[in-house]
């Protein structure tokens, strides 16, 4: 079912557009947090449980989208998750107080976790090995300018709507992606292959899945890493605007540049990796995010200026971009037919962990220490996985 190769491209932009989904849920609103808080008279933090409830949703989502598509195929699945997203975006936009707010938040996540989990599963049904690891770069070549072009459309949208119009926003794309997605893709997984008896049969693939210790190291190790990035996420719009004053258009052109080095670091990654192997080019990129973030650390503890903590985040978020090609291919090279649960693991162990990761920067008010501290403490735990429970993996079927 693999694809002509002059496809390849077509097909990484349709799945990483899908897979963008989850960035475009919690970066697009990014710059209104601020206004999102004042308008529904919340504090910083309860505002930021915004982000949180989105992430958990993201999280949680995978588990049911990803087993279901083992049992029933990769194309149902999506395009439902694109309904429901439809339906909940319209709900943020029309929450009338922080509660409601938090509960659309959470169903906008679960639906949009449809896209972030098929398209890895649909990823690893036509490639394996170091092709695996090319397309996972394309992705988030795609992918990636999520976090770029998000914020930036989201602050050029402030000056037009206020933060509600942000979510019709996503309704929108949420629709086009099912156009989209109806007409560019095709069922990846035939029926002969998908997973037998209940569908109760297939969420029980989970256990298998996080038995097998060096996909769990793997996992938790991306996982752990982008608890990172989501805490830099979730406190970078107030750190930024509210601490050093920057604009809504000045944060979100800062938040683009970390997100080409996310980039360039994603593509850099894959590159070394048809030459080095994936796991010798992810203890190097596991090196870089120690490095970079102790001494974002070091500029929080020292109070360093603008300039420095604009340079050691660059550098902490690029080594988010090679560590996540790298590790998402280790792990899902060492499942087959349990791609779609496997998917669903890796994302929900993303999700969660960023979304716990949150609100610890606005313990006691969110600050440069509060997120450098956060974003450390994370790429500390993703090494100690990385150290305690991986080995060279063995592909399974």
């Amino acid at each position: 079912m693999t694809p002509a190769h002059h496809h390849r491209l077509g097909y990484a932009i349709t799945l990483g557009l899908l897979a963008a989904l989850g960035p475009l849920c919690t970066d697009l609103y990014l710059p209104a947090l601020p206004d999102l808080a004042k308008d529904l008279n919340v504090p910083t933090a309860t505002a930021q449980l915004s982000l949180t409830a989105g992430l958990i949703g993201l999280g949680g989502g995978q588990l049911i989208f990803g087993p279901m598509s083992d049992k029933y195929g990769r194309i149902r699945p999506l395009l439902i998750s694109l309904v429901l997203l439809l339906i909940a975006s319209v709900g943020c936009a029309l929450a009338q107080n922080i509660h409601q707010l938090l509960l659309a938040r959470l169903f906008e996540g679960l639906s949009g976790a449809g896209g972030a989990v098929l398209s890895r599963a649909i990823a690893r049904d036509m490639y394996s090995g170091h092709d695996l690891t090319r397309f996972f770069a394309l992705l988030m070549l795609v992918n990636g300018l999520a976090p770029i072009a998000a914020p930036v459309m989201g602050g050029v949208l402030m000056a037009l709507f206020n933060w509600r119009g942000l979510f019709v926003v996503i309704a929108a794309i949420a629709a086009l992606l099912f156009v989209l997605a109806k007409m560019k893709l095709h069922e990846t997984l035939p029926a002969e292959r998908r997973s037998q008896g209940s569908i109760f049969s297939a969420w029980a693939t989970l256990g298998q899945v996080v038995k097998y210790r060096p996909f769990m190291g793997f996992c938790l190790t991306q996982g752990f890493m982008m608890s990172g990035m989501f805490a830099y996420i979730g406190a970078s719009p107030f750190v930024l605007q509210q601490i050093y004053g920057l604009s809504p258009q000045a944060f979100s052109f800062c938040f683009a540049a970390n997100g080409l080095g996310l980039i360039i670091a994603s593509q850099t990654s894959a590159r070394l990796s048809s030459v080095w192997g994936e796991y010798r080019v992810l203890k190097g990129a596991l090196t870089l995010a120690f490095i970079s973030s102790a001494s974002l650390l070091i500029a929080g503890l020292s109070h360093s200026e603008l300039s420095l903590v604009l340079v050691t985040l660059f550098f902490s978020v690029a080594s988010n971009g090679a560590v996540g090609v790298v590790a998402a291919s280790l792990a899902m090279q060492s499942q087959g037919q349990r791609a779609g649960s496997a998917s669903a693991v890796l994302g929900v162990s993303m999700f969660t962990l960023g979304g716990i990761s949150v609100p610890i920067t606005g313990i006691g008010g969110t600050s440069v220490l509060t997120m450098a501290t956060t974003i450390f403490g994370c790429y500390l735990l993703a090494i100690t996985m990385f150290i305690l429970l991986t080995k060279k993996p063995k592909a399974t079927d």
